[in-house]
């Protein structure tokens, strides 16, 4: 179930790219806030799991928010204040991780006044489903009124500094000089996404079942440490990340975050041995974790995402601010779909091969195993980091 919503944006992302760029962002996005509206409509009418998964497949086929809104970020900021920029989406996504699954379950206690609609067949959560094409329209509505088309709009002019040392030219000097080198480079971030993303997938649908099986944790206990996360990885993106990463540069900021998830992986790997003999130190090593992949969490996708998209053409004119020409691979919604697909792909494999590996070899296994990917991954990303900087 997890699963098949990424395999499908998988699939799709590229296109939803290639699509903003030809039509518009705009249009394209209300296209798919109405397939977004459609899977609701399907889940709100859902009474058994074929077709549940029936309004997930039909949002991941449709779901575009997440690349658009950052193709329509990247449309408008200048490279020096990408980070900055993209890191709202971050933000949004950690507020709303705390806030939506308490939210959606007070109201699937609530039963639906079935009386309103007689004859139709709701399912036992059809209240929460209700709320979501209720906020889905609302938003669909906004946007059309709202939000204006971004995909030529003149960006407002960077004053770049000529000391490289300067706030915010990190992330200028991180942009390939050549079309090829950029072509390289992104190509890497996709690779990198792809195999970061499919590993920390992995602990995420793992994580429940451990404090389950190790602690005996019911769901509000989980949800508190689910919610912890959340808040600790909001206040990371709004105060450290978005100053520290014009000083520091996204492909060092990533780094740290995908050093800082093989850490929290060593702990969870280490925390069953701790259980039986002594349960303080295991639930101390769970939240050490916990703060880890928060700090994960508020990094390394915001960071590699405005690495990628600083390899995207942004090639203006100095009158007008628009677009002067363009390399087919480098156009910015395919280019970025591309990116996102990649991440997907890893989101849709990572969670059943942790879960195979979780049953079949046990937590400790698993999350030593993740720890040493991650941290071999650390160090591509850091011979990524040097290859850019000398070229």
């Amino acid at each position: 179930m997890g699963s098949v919503f990424s395999a499908l944006q998988f699939v799709t992302s590229p296109f939803i790219g290639s699509l903003s760029d030809k039509y518009g962002r705009k249009n394209v996005l209300l296209w798919t806030m109405v397939g977004n509206l459609l899977s609701a409509v399907v889940w709100l009418q859902s009474t058994s799991f074929a077709s549940y998964m029936l309004s997930r497949v039909i949002g991941g086929l449709s779901e575009g928010n997440v690349q658009l809104a950052i193709a329509i970020l990247s449309d408008v900021s200048s490279p020096a204040e990408r980070s900055k920029a993209l890191a709202a989406v971050g933000i949004a996504f950690a507020i709303c991780f705390c806030i939506g699954p308490p939210i959606g379950a007070y109201f699937a206690s609530r039963p639906f006044p079935l009386n309103i609609i007689p004859g139709l067949e709701l399912n036992v959560y059809a209240t929460p489903a209700a709320l979501t094409v209720v906020l889905l329209l609302v938003e669909t509505i906004f946007l059309a009124v709202a939000l204006p088309e971004t995909r030529h709009m003149a960006r407002p002019k960077a004053v770049e500094s000529k000391n490289p040392t300067d706030k915010g030219q990190k992330s200028i000097q991180l942009r390939g000089e050549t079309v090829e080198t950029r072509i390289e480079l992104l190509r890497s971030l996709s690779r990198l996404h792809c195999l970061f993303l499919g590993v920390f997938s992995g602990v995420e649908f793992t994580l429940t079942f451990l404090t389950f099986d190790l602690f005996d944790w019911n769901n509000k206990q989980n949800g508190a440490l689910i919610g912890s996360i959340g808040v600790i990885s909001a206040l990371l993106q709004g105060g450290y990340v978005r100053r520290a990463i014009p000083k520091l540069g996204e492909g060092v900021m990533a780094r740290r975050g995908v050093q800082s998830c093989a850490l929290a992986l060593a702990l969870l790997a280490l925390l069953p041995r701790y259980v039986n003999d002594s349960p303080t130190t295991a639930v101390r090593l769970l939240w050490g974790a916990a703060v880890f992949m928060a700090y994960t969490s508020a990094t390394v996708v915001n960071s590699l995402t405005s690495y990628a998209s600083l390899q995207c053409d942004d090639i203006v004119d100095g009158e007008t601010g628009k677009p002067k020409t363009e390399h087919p691979d480098l156009v910015k919604g395919k280019a970025l779909g591309r990116f996102r697909s990649r991440g997907q792909l890893g989101r849709a494999l990572g969670p059943l091969i942790a879960c195979a590996s979780y049953w079949s070899f046990g937590p400790s296994s698993t999350y030593l195993t993740g720890a040493i990917a991650m941290t071999i991954l650390s160090t591509g990303m850091k011979s990524i980091s040097v290859r850019k900087a000398r070229s």
